[in-house]
């Protein structure tokens, strides 16, 4: 059996409320890989291209509030 098949297996031998509480610290470690992630993207300059075309936006109005 993977790693991944014993996983599986224990979470689906979880309570509601374990489940519950799986759930919510899966969700939190999620968004802070996509934290690190887009950190790390700003700090590599993978952002740049995105960030001038959101700022020549701005710039020509183009925004509309929500």
């Amino acid at each position: 059996m993977t790693k991944l098949e014993q996983i599986e297996k224990s979470v689906a031998e979880l309570s509601t409320e374990e489940l519950r509480a799986f759930a919510a610290w899966f969700e939190a470690l999620q968004a802070d890989l996509w934290d690190k992630q887009i950190e790390a993207d700003a700090k590599a300059g993978r952002l740049n291209k995105l960030v001038a075309e959101a700022r020549a936006e701005i710039a020509a109005g183009k925004l509309r509030d929500l």
